[in-house]
């Protein structure tokens, strides 16, 4: 548990690949439509062309931020870049945004998955609130059909590919009586992880533990591996766990919420977090149906839409959730 007073979110963007994969496209593979609306409540997501990386769309999402915040490219003092699909295992695809926006900032890639956005966020926070930075770029991405096996039918229907960036910097405006709000900050945050549960989301081959291997890639073991009935279970439990110590630990209601943004998994995970929670639908942001699972991109994503929507304003509390592989989590309760 933690806080960061004094920071805000200056300015978003987003960026998502024009190709567009519906339902019934996947029904051409093999897989049942009418069982991935049931089960998951996506109807389309989108793919990105063969030609286009994560850097890519970090990029595009970064440069939209930077101009709907009106900064400058010269007063970012850190990048930092939330994925699991980079580029290459090295460079960081931090490193090579860096290059293409051509900042002098030092940048880092964060690889917490689901929840990389919010160790992320968290992290900027923590630089701009010790007086380390004052504008940090913050991007979350990742090209999660080059992960998903196309053979398998009850997992590949579940991820897209996107990516979403906020540049976090400090509370200018301070304590705005006249606009009836506090000063802007992370009012209380979660970060946590259960490694005793990585194996329920895992990609087996690639990496030092095992090679990627003739015999492994026949197996498949270069694709993501997930127990999605488990992750389900622990996917609901450690959301109500943590949102209710994150509103404890800043005394606000949930009645006081102004939006929540969950990581855009499953539509029965929002729906069960919605009821456990105690807040109305209208109170949370959903896309999943248009984007799907996008990983590391996914809040960052939800914001912006948030924000290009006017469903954010000056002193809402937002509640920010971000869960998986780890398996890892991010909760944060921010006054915008």
């Amino acid at each position: 548990m933690g806080m960061v007073p004094g920071v805000r979110i200056l300015g978003s963007g987003s960026f998502v690949p024009d190709n567009v994969v519906t339902n019934d496209d996947l029904a051409e593979l093999g897989c049942d439509s009418e069982w991935i609306v049931r089960r998951t409540g996506i109807l389309e997501r989108r793919h990105a062309t063969e030609d286009q990386a994560t850097s890519d769309l970090c990029y595009e999402a970064a440069t939209r931020c930077l101009e709907n915040a009106s900064v400058a490219i010269e007063d970012i003092d850190l990048i930092l870049v939330a994925t699991i699909t980079p580029d290459h295992f090295t460079p960081s695809t931090a490193c090579h945004l860096q290059r293409r926006l051509g900042a002098f900032a030092p940048a880092m890639d964060v690889g917490a998955a689901c929840a990389g956005f919010m160790y992320a966020l968290t992290t900027a926070a923590q630089f701009v609130a010790n007086g380390n930075a004052k504008r940090v770029l913050v991007v979350g991405a990742d090209l999660m059909s080059r992960l998903i096996d196309p053979n398998d039918k009850k997992t590949f229907p579940l991820f897209g590919d996107g990516a979403g960036a906020v540049i976090v910097g400090p509370d200018d405006h301070g304590d705005s009586v006249s606009e009836g709000s506090g000063p802007a900050g992370i009012l209380s945050y979660q970060l946590g992880s259960e490694g005793c549960g990585g194996e329920m989301l895992c990609i087996p081959a690639g990496g030092t533990r095992m090679a990627l291997t003739d015999r492994a890639k026949e197996e498949g073991l270069q694709y993501l591996q997930m127990d999605g009935r488990n992750v389900f279970k622990w996917a609901v439990r450690v959301f109500a766990e943590s949102a209710k110590d994150v509103l404890h630990a800043a005394g606000v209601d949930a009645s006081e919420l102004g939006l929540v943004v969950l990581h855009q998994a499953n539509q029965r995970i929002i729906d069960s977090a919605v009821s456990d929670l105690g807040v109305t639908a209208d109170k949370v942001l959903v896309n999943l149906d248009r984007y799907g699972n996008t990983s590391g991109a996914s809040i960052p994503l939800a914001l912006d839409e948030a924000f290009e929507d006017g469903r954010i304003n000056r002193g809402d509390y937002v509640l920010l959730c971000g869960f998986g592989s780890g398996l890892a989590w991010g909760t944060a309760l921010i006054r915008y």
